[in-house]
């Protein structure tokens, strides 16, 4: 009975599989190991810091320069960088760009985007990791259509300002030479006519004085030596209602009352019309060649007031050099 015991244990423990025995290795192997057959690339950092406003890439490359890369969020894509790190080491052979959940980012995304959120740069197999400075820390900002044309027509001005000042005033002063030579020959016969002019409203002026100086003198002739008074009362006072008929006469034709200069003025341009239209002078013509001097002088006189706002700066500079 013993022995039959002895037996069926022994066949037993034959008929039982071999236990297997895990060694397990050391902490150095297995670290050595999982980095060598890891499917990850080896990681290390970048930083982005601004400088002078602009957001500026440091890294070190593969060929050990540690490089730095100035960015302009707004113009600069994520392929014109990698382009500039292959250019800038010939050891690079392949680059790309993936956000924090692994996503290639293409190259034609700007960097304004890419700068927004935690991006990794993959160089060679080489991950760096890269944080972002943040959203709204760029100094830069998308301008409407508005504030766009806005400020180039203010950067227009300002680089072609003082040129376009002396090529407006040297357009002016030759269309003032032009109309003054086309006003020359016309100021001639205007002045012959208003000579004539002034010489007939002067004439009629006298001639009004000395016919109330003859009537004053024949009406006192009547009175005192020929007729009394009695009866050149009546007589005076038609002559004084007639002449205040002739005054209300003039105002009712000329919409004018009888004033001296106003009167003396009228009759003046009544007879330079008059010679004018007999010796053919154009005063149409005249009075819109004279309207357009007067605007290129006024022009003149402004821009040339323009222009002295900045000949103070430069009278000094010369003063310096000098």
């Amino acid at each position: 009975m013993f022995a039959s015991r002895f037996l069926c244990r022994f066949s037993f423990s034959c008929c039982r599989p071999a236990r297997l025995r895990i060694y397990t290795s050391s902490p150095v192997w297995s670290a050595c190991a999982v980095s060598s057959f890891s499917s990850r690339p080896p990681s290390k950092d970048a930083s982005v810091r601004y400088s002078f406003g602009r957001p500026v890439l440091s890294l070190r490359l593969p060929a050990g320069r540690d490089c730095r890369f100035t960015l302009t969020p707004m113009l600069t894509t994520v392929g014109d960088l990698l382009r500039d790190i292959t250019a800038k080491d010939p050891a690079v052979h392949a680059a790309a760009m993936f956000n924090g959940d692994g996503q290639r980012i293409s190259s034609c995304t700007f960097m304004e985007t890419v700068l927004n959120k935690d991006f990794q740069l993959v160089i060679n197999d080489i991950t760096y990791n890269v944080r972002s400075p943040g959203p709204g820390s760029s100094h830069e900002h998308v301008l409407g259509l508005d504030d766009m044309k806005y400020v180039v027509h203010l950067l227009h001005s300002a680089l072609t300002l003082p040129q376009q000042q002396h090529l407006k005033h040297t357009e002016l002063m030759i269309r003032q030479e032009e109309l003054q030579q086309q006003l020359q020959p016309l100021e001639t016969v205007r002045a012959q006519i208003a000579q004539e002019a002034e010489s007939r409203a002067s004439l009629l002026g006298w001639a009004g004085l000395a016919y109330l100086s003859l009537q004053g003198g024949f009406l006192g002739y009547l009175t005192w030596y020929v007729f009394a008074w009695d009866v050149m009362e009546p007589v005076t006072y038609f002559i004084t209602y007639s002449t205040s008929m002739i005054f209300f006469a003039y105002y009712i034709l000329t919409r004018q009352d009888f004033i001296c200069p106003d009167v003396r003025d009228h009759q003046f341009l009544n007879f330079f019309h008059q010679k004018a239209s007999h010796q053919k002078f154009d005063v149409q013509k005249y009075n819109q060649l004279r309207d357009e001097l007067s605007e290129v002088q006024n022009n003149l006189r402004r821009l040339r007031n323009d222009i002295k706002l900045q000949r103070p700066v430069d009278q000094k500079l010369h003063r310096d050099v000098t």
